[in-house]
């Protein structure tokens, strides 16, 4: 499987995605916004594009559809409840559909709301499996519920279905915030020394050729799967009467986005 990761250079740090046939040179794209980025990274590397993705309806991921499908009649792929709101798509996707790229690329659709109710991620069914994760889970982060999502039911995605993902999973999100998220886990856990070692690796990195985390990077330094992390309980706690005295992880993730919301 080839994996292409390419950043939009915009102020919201897009990243997009190539995931290719090493043997047919069939590509899918996901989130193409940059479509000449797209297309110039698929000519560079002698690919085909003939399927496109949207995780969610953001327009920071749906904008570059109609141009790329004109340029390459590529058939538009998407969650089952986005189709509306998207628009023009060929194939709506529910959870444990796959999607098949050339003769030897396999991709497992799941189905993660929480940023939106109509996102999903995909999962490769490789030695390492690779997860394209879209806006849900970011390298050391979580996605916003602010249009259209919402904070329990992403909880419920992170619980039930990311943190059953095994260690060596890379992660692969729809934006560069990695050193933001790294500084809000240090706030939240400072001495957290895993992320300040990536954090000190990373700040200033170009996205261009971003560091790629795995699942088992995540549970050290992301603490939206640190939830029950004394430090960060106790902060919390210290910070707001309202948390409980013995609070579950779900209270626990839904106040840490609370205040990522604002930090």
């Amino acid at each position: 499987m080839i994996v292409l990761q390419i950043y939009a250079d915009n102020p919201l740090r897009n990243f997009h995605y190539l995931i290719a046939c090493p043997e047919t040179r069939d590509a899918l794209v996901i989130d193409p916004l940059d479509v000449k980025k797209c297309l110039d990274a698929a000519g560079s590397h002698d690919l085909n594009i003939t399927k496109i993705l949207n995780t969610h309806e953001h327009w920071d991921h749906i904008d570059g559809n109609e141009e790329m499908r004109e340029k390459t009649g590529a058939k538009l792929y998407a969650h089952h409840g986005a189709v509306a709101k998207i628009g023009n798509v060929d194939v709506g996707l529910k959870a444990g559909d796959t999607v098949d790229i050339g003769t030897t690329v396999s991709l497992r659709v799941m189905d993660t709301p929480g940023h939106t109710m109509s996102h999903l991620c995909l999962l490769s069914n490789t030695d390492q499996p690779a997860l394209f994760c879209g806006d849900t889970l970011f390298n050391a982060g979580a996605g916003n519920c602010h249009n259209g999502g919402d904070p329990d039911i992403l909880y419920d995605t992170f619980s039930d279905q990311l943190d059953q993902l095994p260690d060596h999973t890379r992660i692969f999100p729809g934006h560069d915030y990695i050193v933001n998220n790294l500084e809000f886990t240090l706030d939240r856990e400072p001495g957290n020394e895993q992320a300040l070692i990536m954090l000190e690796k990373l700040r200033g990195q170009d996205p261009h050729d971003a560091y790629i985390t795995t699942m088992g990077d995540e549970r050290r330094i992301n603490s939206f799967f640190r939830l029950t992390n004394t430090d960060i309980i106790n902060k919390l706690k210290s910070e707001d009467s309202k948390i409980s005295t013995n609070p579950e992880p779900r209270e626990i993730f839904k106040a840490l986005r609370q205040l990522r919301n604002h930090w």
